[in-house]
Parts: structure tokens; sequence; C-alpha cells
């Protein structure tokens, strides 16, 4: 607490120095330039006021840092207690280089914040109390306040991040002491809350390229197979496959050893050897959970020999395991669970180890089991060795002449048409037309006609993109979307045309309702693109940003995502666009580059704090970590 105290001083005498240095060095510098609020704002003659350009470096460094103390300031009276601890562990992570001991105090701020807001469940939005499955949920996504902290904190301090997961590993076992004995015995899909957050963590560090404090991280939770572990090192394994596969020996061997391995933990091993991003288990009575990663499929990686050696013996041995009585076995898969991890993992065993493959097979029969569970769709789903069929329309139209309903016959339409554009088949068109109910038919000529619009833009097809968008029935967001992406293409080569592409994007976006945050966040697309076209237009543009985030209660200046579900009988998608290029912390970093004090001006004109303090930070940032 001495320490805190010491350190908060120290950030007050520094910002209100650098305050009274600012008082005599900005105001001289003021001109001609207008901001978008009307204020006067410094610049050259007719040049955009560049942070490379005018003034001095330790002034405009100066300015981000009391522009961050005095956000982080702001921050402790706000009242959004989820709000509260994001913007002071953002500010921190700001000032980390520039001022290393106020961000320390700021950082244990931000946890006090966070663990103030976690006891209140300030981020499960509800108008009653959240249920515990709520709020379980919530915790297991990574998405409660002290884990967000955590994150950034890990990612500057090692040492803080261990003390402070120390102390969120304590809190969770008091709260799980209700709880005891709720992991089963080989469940690879459970695990400790404690080992999840520290996966979540190390994640988050991987994901900002820290590859070694993220493996220093994750090490102590990567002694159990689960779809988070497993998730972690195919990650890791896209940025370092050595280290990546080392761990995965270990975890095999682990895993040969276990006298709780089964068929989940199995299946959980050949997601990181077969399909990276898609993770399997099958239960007792012939359910199966799992989870995908994003739409775009990952090719299974190209393992070493001997390692791929070592998963099929380690595979056949946990699967060939005598089979104990039914009203003795207390494996996760149970006996039909079992059989079904079998019979997906067949042909890999086929291919890779047939002597193996007779014996699975042998078992497989002395299992017996349901004859529809061979219809289960994640039989093959995700895997890259399939066994070749029949077509897959003469499979479905098998199962549509067995439909004694209307609706039965369209959730075959839908599963099928989903199933052929997810591989570029054209016939999945034909199919959705085929839908009778026009609710569903609509859902599923919308998820097809993307689908075809995010592969023509993946070849770098721009002008096939941009056809299929103005002629598909597509959201206004998808159709602004692909309108942006065709027009980041084309800037090069067809300027005039990339702009005329651009304007017809946000006329898409303003037919988006405006109070929804999507609307936002697509004109922050468009803006974002126009930065590299034309900076006039952008800085146009960025004035329907703020008015467009002014009208929505849901734009929190976080959102940089818009999410399609689509869920049939066999499977449920979900396609996302935005990213980066939609984010206003990413606009807001360009914009700084092109006039500093005018993107100081347009971030004060933000009236909800969020979408203010994510701007602020932004153009902070861009000074700051140069």
């Amino acid at each position: 607490m001495h320490t805190q105290t010491a350190n908060t001083g120290t950030g007050m005498v520094l910002a209100l120095t650098l305050i009274s240095l600012l008082c005599s060095s900005v105001l001289p510098l003021s001109t001609t330039a207008q901001g978008p609020v009307g204020r006067t704002v410094p610049s050259k003659a007719n040049e955009p006021a560049s942070i490379n350009d005018g003034g001095l470096p330790d002034e405009r460094r100066a300015f981000a840092i009391s522009l961050v103390i005095s956000l982080a300031d702001e921050a402790r009276s706000y009242s959004d207690l989820a709000l509260r601890p994001r913007v002071l562990a953002r500010s921190a992570d700001a000032l980390w280089n520039a001022d290393n001991a106020t961000a320390r105090a700021l950082f244990r701020r931000a946890w006090e914040a966070a663990e103030k807001g976690d006891a209140e469940d300030v981020t499960v939005k509800t108008k009653d109390n959240p249920p515990p499955m709520v709020i379980a949920l919530r915790r297991t996504s990574g998405r409660d306040l002290r884990s967000e902290v955590l994150g950034l904190i890990a990612r500057r301090d090692r040492a803080l991040g261990e003390e402070l997961f120390t102390k969120l590993k304590a809190a969770n076992e008091r709260e799980a002491e209700d709880s005891k004995g709720a992991r089963q015995s080989g469940d690879s899909w459970s695990t400790s809350e404690a080992a999840l957050k520290r996966l979540q963590v190390a994640t988050r560090l991987l994901e900002d390229g820290q590859i070694e404090r993220a493996m220093e991280f994750a090490a102590p939770a990567l002694d159990q197979v689960n779809p988070n572990s497993i998730g972690f090192l195919s990650a890791l394994r896209a940025r370092n496959p050595e280290t990546a596969d080392q761990r995965f020996a270990l975890l095999l061997a682990r895993a040969q050893f276990d006298s709780s391995s089964d068929a989940n933990t199995v299946s959980g091993l050949s997601s990181y050897a077969f399909t990276p991003g898609f993770y399997v288990t099958f239960n007792a009575d012939g359910g199966s959970r799992w989870t995908q990663g994003d739409s775009v499929t990952v090719s299974a990686p190209n393992l070493p020999p001997a390692l791929l050696n070592k998963f099929f013996e380690v595979a056949g041995g946990i699967l060939l395991k005598p089979l104990p009585p039914p009203e003795q076995d207390f494996t996760s898969s149970g006996r039909t669970g079992k059989r079904m991890v079998m019979l997906r993992l067949l042909p890999l065993f086929d291919q890779h180890a047939p002597e193996t493959a007779a014996a699975l097979r042998s078992q497989i029969a002395a299992l017996g089991g349901d004859p529809k569970t061979a219809d289960n769709p994640l039989l093959t789903d995700g895997l890259q060795a399939k066994e070749t069929g029949a077509d897959p329309l003469e499979k479905m139209q098998s199962r549509v002449d067995r439909a004694k309903t209307s609706g039965e016959r369209d959730s075959i339409y839908a599963d099928a048409s989903v199933t052929l554009a997810n591989q570029g088949d054209i016939r999945a068109k034909d199919l959705s037309d085929k839908i009778d109910a026009p609710a569903l038919r609509a859902e599923v000529r919308q998820f097809v006609d993307f689908e075809f619009v995010q592969r023509l833009i993946r070849k770098k097809d721009a002008v096939g993109a941009a056809s299929l968008a103005k002629t598909g029935q597509l959201a206004h967001s998808q159709r602004a979307w692909a309108f942006t992406q065709a027009a980041r293409l084309l800037m090069t080569s067809e300027r005039q045309r990339s702009l005329d592409l651009l304007e017809e994007a946000a006329d898409e976006a303003r037919r988006i309702d405006g109070d929804s945050a999507d609307r936002t966040v697509v004109l922050i697309g468009v803006a974002t693109q126009f930065v590299t076209a034309d900076h006039s237009r952008a800085w146009e543009m960025m004035g329907e940003v703020v008015k467009a985030a002014n009208s929505s209660e849901n734009f929190t200046g976080e959102n940089a995502q818009i999410f399609f579900p689509m869920n049939t009988n066999s499977s449920f998608k979900v396609t996302r666009i935005g990213g980066q290029d939609f984010s206003l912390s990413g606009v807001f970093r360009s914009l700084t580059q092109d006039d500093f004090y005018r993107s100081i001006d347009l971030a004060k004109s933000f009236k909800n704090s969020g979408p203010r303090a994510t701007a602020t930070l932004a153009i902070a940032s861009a000074v700051l970590d140069k």
C-alpha cells in the first residue's frame, strides 16, 4: 500500500507538471485549422498537423502522457463498473514505457476495480440477477473483468501477473468450495477454472506475439487434454511448430500412462494432430459436444513422422483397452461415445496404422450400438482425411425421400446448403431455393451468398465480390463489408473505382438502423479505407462515425466485429466480419498520424465514456509507442 501511494503521488506531480508545460507550449501554436467541433487546433498553413511535422516530439509525448493520466483519473469516477477497470488497465498499458511507476500503480487500481465489478457481476447485462450458469459461462469464456485486466498485466509484468493470478485462483477456489468433485475422471472437456484462466491469459500473450512469455504462463496448465490446452497448442504451432510439438509429445506421454484416459482423451488429442480449431467429444448417451474456431478451415498440421506415429500408438492403446462391464463403465464417453470416437477416427487409422484399424473394427462390432448414430455429421466433420463415397447430393436426396413433412425437408435442404457453401459448391444456391419456409429460405440464402462473397475476397477477385454483393441476398452490413474489401483490393490498380465502392459502402451503412452499433462499426470500416485513399473524405466520414456512435447506447468503442449465426439441425456456424480495419482504436491511430490535435478534438466529441476513452488511448499510444 505504501508503494502504491508513493507511485500515485509521483503520477499526480507529473500530471500537474505536464499540464503546466502544455498551457505554455500548446496555446502559441494555434493558427487557422478548424477542428470537427469548432475548436481551433494547431496546424501548418495548409498542411495536416502530423505528429511527424510541427511541434517538438517531447511536447507531443508530454501531451499524450497527460491525456492518459487525465483519462485514468476520470475513470476512477465512472459509474460503469465494467468500464472502470478496463480503462484503468489500458491506461496503464499505454503508459508502461513512458512512466513505469505510475503504470504499475494503475494496474493495481484496475485489479481492485475489476474485483469490485466481478463481485457485482456487472459484465452480464440482464434485467434480473444473472443465473449461476450465465455467470459461469462468462467466466469460462474469459469475459470476467479480472481475466481481462490480468491479460494486460501479464503482457507487461510477469511477476505482478503471477501475484494477481494467485489471488484470482484463491478467489475461484473459495467460490467453488460447494462444487467439489464436479470434475469427472477422464472428462476431456472440463478443467479447473484456474487452469482455464491461465490458458486464456497465455493465449492473449500469444496473440500479442509474446511466445516465450505465453509459454511460461501456460506451462502449468498444459498437463490435461481439454479444448483450452489443445487450442492453445494449436495456436502455438502456427507460430512455433517445434515448441508446440514438444509440448504435445509430453501430453501424449502423460495420456499414455494416465489410467483415466479414455476415448474422449483420444478425440481431444486428434484435434491437434488433424483438426486444429475443431474439438469434439461424445457422451455415453450418444450426444456430443464440440467447439469450432473461425469459419475458414485450418489445414491439418504436417506433424513429424515420429510424432504422428506416437499419436497413433497412444490413441490405439487407449481405445483398445479391455471393455469393462456396462455397469462399471465410468468413463466420460461410455460405450456409445467410445464407439463413435472409433468410428470418427477409423479412416485415419486405416491410412496411418492399418493393423490397429483392424483391431478397432473388431471392438466396434463388439460394442454394437444404435445404427442411427452412423448419421451423426460429427463423425466426419472437420476431418481432413475423409472416406470417399457417394455424391453428397445423393445422400441428401435419400434423406429427403424419407422425410414426412415439409419442415423435415426444409431442414435437410438447409443442412446441405450450408455444407456445400462451406465447400465452395455452387449447388448450395439451388438447394437453398428449394426451402419452402420463407424465413428459413432467406436466412440460408443470405449465409450461402455471403460465403461466396468471402471466398471471392480471399481469392482477391474484387470485381466478382462487388458484383455478387450487389445482387446477392445480403444484410446491409455484409454488403458494406464486401464493398470496403473490394475497394481495398482495387486501391492501387483502380483508384476511382475503389473510391466509388467506398461511397457505396457508406450508403449501405446508412441503411442500417440508426441506433444499431453495427452502423457505427461499418462506418468506421469505410473511414479506415478512406484514410489511405482520401484524407479529407476520411475526416468527413469520422463526423458520421461520431454521430452514429452518439446515437447508439450499444456502441462501447470496443465493437469491431459483427456476427451472423446460422443454426441447422447438424451444425451451428458463425460468420463474422470486422476486425482491426473496423476498430475505433485502429482508425484513431491512423488519424493521429495525419493530425494529432484534430484527433484529440474528435475524440472529445463522443458523448459516451467508452468510445471517448478508446479513442483517447489510441491517440496517446500512437505517440508513445513511437
